[in-house]
């Protein structure tokens, strides 16, 4: 399985009274987001499920990757990929979803750096993924603990570069 880690774009900042799930994309992050998934659509990147944390600025990555990569399914809302949730528990939904050849999760940090350090099989290995970076682990087998393979990661900053 091709495991794709999509952080959320730039959002709102946090509001006095507004809960920290109801932040949205900013037009930025946006542009951002667009940036690496067209990076990724050149590589092949062509994901058979997206799974989203329900927060509403995961969400809308999630719609932003679905329609950069020619997605036509529906995205998965799941509380396993909220910013209080574990690598643990992503893991658990990753094997239950083990059919399928390539699965994106769009969430947030710390989460989703440590679910990456996680699933190389290192505590050791620290990610920092940066609003709208992409990262892709490869897993070959689902056994209780993960062995994935780091394939690459791609910022917002080197998705903008010059080749």
């Amino acid at each position: 399985m091709e495991i794709y880690l999509l952080r959320h774009g730039i959002a709102e900042p946090q509001r006095a009274g507004r809960a920290d799930s109801e932040r949205k994309l900013t037009e930025e992050g946006r542009e951002k987001l667009r940036l690496v998934l067209a990076r990724a659509r050149g590589a092949g990147v062509a994901p058979s499920l997206i799974l989203a944390s329900p927060f509403i600025r995961a969400v809308q990555t999630a719609e932003v990757a679905a329609q950069a990569l020619g997605y036509t399914g529906e995205i998965e809302k799941t509380d396993a990929l909220v910013p209080s949730s574990s690598s643990r528990q992503v893991w658990r939904l990753l094997r239950s979803r083990a059919e399928e050849t390539a699965v994106l999760l769009s969430g947030h940090e710390p989460l989703l750096g440590e679910t990456a350090s996680y699933l190389v099989g290192s505590s050791r290995v620290c990610f920092d993924l940066k609003k709208g970076a992409l990262l892709r682990i490869d897993v070959d087998e689902f056994p209780t603990e993960p062995c994935g393979v780091l394939q690459w990661l791609l910022t917002p900053k080197l998705a903008a570069a010059r080749p």
